[in-house]
């Protein structure tokens, strides 16, 4: 080899120049023995697999990809898109790989295949104006098989390209929009994504927002631009720093930090913590493999957490009183409709504290002929506690919802199911309402930073109930009630808490939900999947609290 096609073998990825540009083609060796190309030569000579049937083999798997990974290395988006099952989106992300997302060279190496699943590293150069940075991950390809001509195919996911790719987002690189930002936590510490990974689509949102405001230059960066035009883009690599400006957040960074810790023992898990006197949010953070903030974006049921708003709405019209004996059955029926204790079990002559400490379900649904007003529920919930208010928190979030419904629809909103939809921010921001009595819009950054304008409920909650609410969640919270086991680690008398489990079609265990509070710090936690609240989702807020 000599001139512009002198190169050099590397990882088992030939490395080429042609025209000055250097990149990755897949040398195809390993089953033909004597070191010669496999399987049809490189990327431009791959030949197209037989026509098969039944399950992908591996080794069909190990040709698909290799041939694949061979024309993408190369560049050649014509042909690594002929080894897709979605030739134009294939074609348009293996091509936009080096023209849009500014990739110079790249090396490709599978690993062994794991059924129709092959994993592989990419160890590329991202390059732009002289300057060059290394851009090195690992995916993973699954090989499906095409059901008119059988042929295995790479099943097209943006995720091939790089594994933090979702539907309809893309590679870009270049000099973005808004600047990038110094985030500090309330007393000026800086907050990184290196140290607080999880604040990674918090600190993404801040630069989206506030990136053109406070007086930075932006630099040459590779991003993930986001599908929908209000998503904020994410930020992969720096190629030339620019100035960033600085932004003050009312975060904790020792809060945040314990935040951090608790959510990475368990997956798919969130929590925030809110400052029941201001309504600043003191910790968000989340351990999931999407990268979404579902602490404060989230939509999923919030199981029996959302008694507290209940409980609330059950006092204020005088049916129940923290101190006064209720009924908690085992069962009882609403419209047909069938609601249950956990394990069955019932109370006889005990006062409300005691069914909401205990979390039962019948003492609540079975008030909801007394109460005669669908529309009771959402309005406590919209009017006291600022559920469905459109929050301004400074960054993208969803306010939780509480709509009118009928029939078992309504009843299984009593205890926190049906349409009910909410966030740990939402319940975080319930535990402090419930706490003080008067509803505060948490904020991630003060209004006073852009004017912005936050909702305020219509109301305070009514005399007395909160103090009743109060005395419920430190009774649950004691020897006997469902939160006992979390709160017993946290410190102090004044504590209170409440339990959740919410079941979701389809899933094999409820999610895992949990609300609490010490002195001033309210904080909720929910865990996909993760079963009874006081067993996963309680332990992450007991050390977010623990911290405060």
């Amino acid at each position: 080899m000599n001139g512009a096609a002198k190169g050099a073998i590397v990882g088992g990825v030939f490395l080429a120049m042609v025209g000055g540009t250097a990149y990755g083609v897949y040398a195809l060796v390993g089953d033909a023995g004597d070191g010669s190309p496999a399987g049809g030569g490189t990327a431009s000579g791959a030949s197209p697999a037989a026509k098969g049937s039944g399950p992908v083999t591996e080794k069909e798997a190990a040709a698909t990809a290799k041939a694949f990974l061979a024309a993408w290395a190369a560049g050649d988006a014509a042909t690594a898109a002929g080894l897709t099952n979605n030739t134009q989106a294939a074609q348009t992300a293996v091509a936009d790989y080096r023209a849009a997302a500014m990739v110079s060279r790249a090396v490709i190496t599978p690993a062994a295949a794991e059924g129709a699943s092959v994993p592989f590293k990419v160890e590329a150069e991202v390059g732009r104006e002289g300057t060059s940075k290394p851009l090195v991950y690992d995916s993973r390809l699954t090989v499906v098989r095409a059901a008119e001509t059988g042929r295995p195919l790479v099943d097209w996911q943006p995720s091939v390209i790089h594994p933090q790719l979702q539907s309809g987002e893309k590679l870009r690189a270049g000099t973005p929009a808004a600047p990038p930002v110094k985030a500090v936590d309330r007393n000026g510490k800086e907050l990184t994504a290196e140290q607080y990974p999880s604040l990674r689509p918090v600190l993404d949102s801040l630069r989206k927002t506030y990136g053109e405001k406070t007086g930075g230059t932006p630099g040459v960066e590779l991003w993930i631009e986001p599908a929908a035009q209000d998503a904020p883009k994410r930020s992969l690599l720096t190629l030339v720093e620019g100035k960033p400006g600085e932004i003050r957040t009312v975060l904790d960074a020792g809060v945040q930090a314990a935040a951090e810790k608790a959510v990475a023992q368990h997956p798919e898990a969130s929590v925030v913590a809110v400052q029941p006197s201001t309504g600043d949010i003191l910790a968000v953070a989340n351990h999931r493999r999407d990268g979404f903030n579902a602490a404060m974006q989230g939509r999923r049921a919030p199981g029996s957490t959302m008694k507290i708003v209940t409980a609330a709405m059950l006092l204020e019209k005088g049916l129940v009183a923290a101190d006064r004996p209720a009924d908690c059955p085992q069962s009882v029926s609403w419209d047909g409709k069938v609601f249950h204790n956990l394990n069955g079990f019932s109370l006889k002559g005990q006062p409300f504290s005691t069914s909401f400490a205990k979390s039962c379900n019948t003492a609540f649904i079975g008030l909801i002929d007394e109460v005669h007003d669908y529309g009771a529920l959402p309005r406590v919930a919209k009017e006291a506690f600022g559920i469905g208010l459109d929050w301004k928190t400074g960054i993208p979030s969803q306010d939780g919802s509480v709509p009118v419904t009928s029939g078992p629809a309504a009843a299984a909103e009593y205890i926190g199911q049906g349409a009910v939809l909410m966030n740990p921010l939402n319940v975080a921001s319930i535990t402090a309402t419930a706490r003080t009595g008067v509803f505060r819009q948490p904020v991630l950054v003060k209004a006073s930073l852009d004017g912005r304008a936050l909702a305020a409920a219509p109301r305070s909650l009514a005399p007395g109930v909160s103090a009743q609410l109060v005395r419920m969640m430190k009774q649950a919270a004691g020897p006997g009630g469902t939160a006992a086991g979390a709160m017993s680690s946290v410190g102090g008398s004044d504590k209170g808490a409440k339990t959740g489990s919410a079941e979701v079609d389809g899933a094999a265990a409820p999610d895992s939900w949990f609300t609490g509070f010490r002195g001033d710090v309210a904080a909720a936690a929910m865990v996909e999947g993760g079963g009874h609240g006081g067993d996963t989702a309680g332990p992450i807020v007991a050390t977010v609290l623990n911290a405060s």
